[in-house]
């Protein structure tokens, strides 16, 4: 195998749990949909046709036959049109306000006259964090937290890009349990860094390197007000479901237990895993996820940029987090 190895190549589709096609191209809601339209659509056209011309009959048809189809073969961001709707409704229905009460939003006293709904109670997904960052959520699961670094595939040569395909698909293949592989990107500040810069470039023992340190924290100054600059981090969520039928205090706790020690060992393969392929990975402590969910609430909040370590150089295949423009 050379550099001008050229490897197979097969298209998948990129929607890998597509629902599967049972008749005309059709799936099994959308075969739902259009039969009860059509269903609909004859009663309504055989109980108007005897008393109003037929003209008039097949048009109050016409829109039945119109939202059915649109409902079934219809798409929105990748979405069915049935699916949609369902979710715009429950959207609709839900509280709009939600506060942190976990017993529950008292309601007012008789006396008292609330104008529109009382907000809801907030339920956050996570009950506790364990000091080795394993994650207590609702239901027994558990889960845990991996950050993982980046590497550049198109700088590699054609083999060694067929080699860490490889190596990444047999990792997915490992796999016995829903994994998320979340990218997020946050806006980074600058003025922090560039401040300590400028606090150190006098206290240098040589001119030049005064003159660098100066010269470096006006570039970043100019930098963060001429760009809208982000910070890029790969999060690898790993989690477990408790095992059926443990009913009862005591084996819930027991199940939660081997249910953290399953997600803790998976996170470990994961690490090692992605390690083998070059790929800087490491499980995050308890700390650490309780820095990612606050930051998961206010997204869109600029955030000081990360500090290098100083016996790591600073590239793209050793840092976790990435500056970009």
């Amino acid at each position: 195998m050379n550099d001008d190895y050229e490897p197979l190549s097969a298209r998948i589709p990129a929607d890998v749990e597509q629902p599967d096609k049972i008749m005309y191209g059709l799936t099994g809601r959308q075969v739902a949909i259009l039969g009860a339209t059509a269903l609909i659509a004859v009663s309504v056209f055989t109980a108007t046709a005897p008393v109003l011309p037929v003209p008039v009959a097949a048009g109050l048809c016409f829109p039945l036959v119109t939202a059915g189809c649109s409902l079934a073969l219809g798409r929105r961001n990748g979405m069915g049109l049935d699916r949609f709707a369902l979710t715009a409704l429950d959207h609709l229905r839900r509280r709009r306000t939600l506060v942190a009460a976990p017993e529950e939003v008292s309601a007012p006293p008789a006396w008292c006259r609330v104008h529109g709904r009382l907000p809801g109670p907030l339920r956050f997904p996570v009950r506790a964090i364990r000091q080795d960052g394993v994650m207590e959520l609702d239901g027994g699961a558990t889960a845990v937290l991996v950050r993982a670094g980046t590497m550049s595939l198109g700088l590699r040569t054609a083999a060694e890009q067929a080699a860490l395909v490889g190596f990444f698909g047999r990792w997915l293949n490992s796999l016995e349990s829903p994994v998320q592989i979340v990218v997020q990107a946050r806006p980074v500040d600058l003025s922090e860094l560039t401040e300590r810069v400028a606090e150190a470039a006098p206290d240098l023992p040589h001119p030049a390197l005064r003159q660098a340190a100066e010269g470096h924290a006006a570039f970043l100054d100019e930098l963060g007000a001429s760009r809208n600059l982000l910070m890029r981090e790969v999060l690898i969520v790993l989690r477990e479901q408790p095992l059926p039928g443990t009913s009862g205090a005591g084996r819930r706790g027991r199940a939660r237990e081997t249910s953290a020690a399953i997600v803790a060992r998976r996170a470990i393969d994961t690490v090692r895993a992605l390690t083998g392929f070059g790929i800087s990975a490491d499980a995050l402590d308890a700390d650490e996820c309780v820095r990612v969910l606050s930051e998961a609430f206010s997204p869109s909040e600029a955030r000081p940029a990360p500090s290098a370590d100083l016996d790591q150089p600073i590239t793209g295949d050793h840092t976790t987090e990435e500056l970009q423009p």
